[in-house]
């Protein structure tokens, strides 16, 4: 039977790590909430999220004025709006790959280095509040506003497409535009990963900015070229010895740009909205000979994109965790 004393203190210990879990909750949900705030007052997000919706719109039109031009709807009409682009407009999906990344960027590169500049990440810290509630909380909130904007952007276009096309969408192409948001979400994700790190590393936030720019610009545009010369540099193209070398360079090829963010996931949702897509590799004329034409139900459409959607999320996972472990070993001082 347990004395007096020991009732007492084990009620004492108990009462504080319940003060302390409650505290810790507090205090990453408080700051959770103010990023928030944050992120939706901030000129600089509203700058660049009329930037994404403006462009989203104009490929939406450009999809609806070529629909309206066919003459008749095809299967899977409505997943077309995502898809489809105009005569001289690129689709939603393409704005989506290139001009996303930015929103994600415009959230997380001064989100550690602008309260270092400010002076206000030491008065921060000095708060009844643990310093991984810190990091936790920024990227939460930030996460949080990709996906309801997403949501917002998504939910719009597929309502005014009803509108305008008259075509409402299958349960089979609401699962695929689903998958779409989620896997769109987490390529954000990705990249406000990409600049919460950049902001912790350096020490202004303009030189985050280039930073995260300069790895947005080589993921997006100099990886495929750099997948190019490598290929053509292991195996060559010309002469004889190219028509034995065909295979092995598209998929080397294939491999150095599945490095890419953007290159998965414009192969993820390129196969998930088009159900007639089939393969992500490369086919020979052998494997097509004797091919019933036909489109891949959901849940063969997803388990071709099963592997890009994990990748991503591990990519966004790793990039978050080495920010969390950087910043649990940084010293926090003001300029």
């Amino acid at each position: 039977m347990e004395t007096g004393t020991a009732v007492k203190l084990k009620d004492s210990f108990h009462g504080t790590a319940e003060r302390k879990a409650h505290g810790r909750n507090t205090g990453l949900w408080a700051l959770y909430h103010k990023e928030m705030r944050d992120h939706i007052r901030s000129r600089r997000f509203l700058l660049v999220l009329a930037l994404v919706a403006a462009a989203g719109f104009a490929s939406l039109y450009g999809a609806v004025g070529a629909m309206s031009s066919a003459s008749a709807p095809g299967d899977f009409a409505f997943l077309q709006l995502f898809i489809t682009s105009g005569s001289s407009i690129p689709s939603f999906v393409s704005f989506i790959a290139l001009l996303g990344p930015f929103v994600g960027l415009s959230l997380g590169f001064d989100a550690v280095g602008g309260e270092r500049s400010g002076g206000t990440l030491n008065r921060l810290l000095s708060q009844p509040i643990y310093r991984d509630s810190v990091i936790i909380g920024k990227f939460l909130a930030g996460a949080a506003v990709i996906f309801a904007m997403l949501a917002v952007m998504i939910g719009t276009v597929s309502a005014i497409g009803i509108l305008a096309v008259g075509v409402r969408p299958s349960g089979e192409e609401v699962g695929r535009i689903l998958v779409f948001f989620i896997f769109t979400g987490v390529y954000i994700c990705f990249w406000l990963g990409i600049s919460i790190l950049f902001s912790i590393l350096c020490r202004h936030s303009a030189t985050s900015a280039l930073a995260v720019i300069a790895c947005w610009m080589f993921f997006t545009i100099f990886l495929s070229l750099l997948a190019g010369m490598i290929a053509a540099a292991m195996y060559p193209l010309e002469g004889l010895a190219g028509l034995f070398n065909a295979a092995d360079y598209y998929n080397t090829e294939l491999y150095i740009n599945r490095l890419s963010p953007y290159y998965l996931y414009g192969e993820a949702v390129t196969t998930i909205l088009n159900p007639g897509v089939r393969t992500t590799g490369l086919v020979t004329n052998a494997q097509v000979d004797g091919a019933i034409a036909g489109y891949l139900p959901f849940g063969q459409s997803l388990l071709l994109v099963w592997p890009q959607l994990v990748g991503m999320a591990a990519l966004t996972l790793a990039v978050f965790a080495l920010s969390y472990v950087k910043f649990m070993r940084q010293e926090v001082r003001s300029n």
